[in-house]
């Protein structure tokens, strides 16, 4: 069991960054949904509405990249700006025909369900089973997950349900604590970037597997992950 990919969002529900390494905070992997858009009323952009959501067409148009002391975003022309420029702010809204600003996390974290997320491959060979198509983790790409690790396990099957409650450590030094399954929402059939719009593998998920895919963990040691790393319980 290892580290297949770390991926990070900068900007929530905006695309990410793929990373070799990356540093574990008590927050999660440096970095990560630290920002997100927000409207007039207070909502954070998402793919969903909840109550501190509102689902946002087009933010998966838009790239973020780590920086300091904010975040850079990149719109579909090219065009980059800090999170933190009122003139960015514009050209976003502009791209999401709605008026926008970008804001750093306050007291309450932008994640939706906890500060580190995981799925396996052993846990898309199986989604892939389940719609119809060749049982291999290439099949269904990872990225539609918008997990954090990406945890290369063989065989298929769901195998991360048995995890919350156990310490995982990754690497030499972090340690994470699982906490529960994730509960999918319709962005996992969205396209985006390479990913075209599907529309069976919410479905499947309901059908097979109560909505759920993944787990989220705490953070129980802090450190850095480097992708490859090995992957072990406590």
């Amino acid at each position: 069991m290892k580290i297949a990919e770390i991926r990070r969002y900068p900007v929530k529900s905006m695309l990410g960054e793929v990373l070799p390494a990356a540093a574990v905070e008590g927050r999660g992997i440096a970095g990560d949904r630290l920002w997100a858009v927000r409207d007039p009323g207070g909502k954070f952009g998402s793919g969903k509405n909840t109550r501190r959501f509102r689902r946002m067409p087009g933010l998966f148009d838009l790239r973020a990249y780590a920086a300091e002391p904010a975040p850079i975003v990149e719109l579909p022309d090219g065009r980059r700006f800090a999170a933190d420029d009122p003139a960015g702010h514009r050209a976003v809204s502009e791209v999401l025909a709605r008026t926008v600003t970008l804001t750093a996390e306050g007291s309450v974290a932008h994640h939706d369900e906890g500060p580190v997320s995981l799925i396996t491959t052993a846990a898309l060979r199986r989604l892939a089973e389940l719609t119809g198509g060749e049982p291999d983790s290439t099949d269904i790409d990872p990225l539609r997950f918008r997990a954090n690790l990406l945890i290369d396990l063989p065989g298929s099957g769901f195998p991360e349900e048995s995890w919350p409650g156990r310490l995982l450590r990754v690497g030499p030094d972090v340690v994470l604590r699982p906490v529960r399954q994730l509960t999918r929402c319709a962005m996992i059939d969205m396209a985006q970037e390479r990913a075209d719009q599907r529309n069976d593998l919410l479905k499947a998920l309901a059908e097979h597997h109560d909505l759920a895919f993944g787990v989220f963990a705490t953070v129980e040691r802090q450190g850095r992950i480097t992708a490859g790393d090995v992957c072990s319980w406590v």
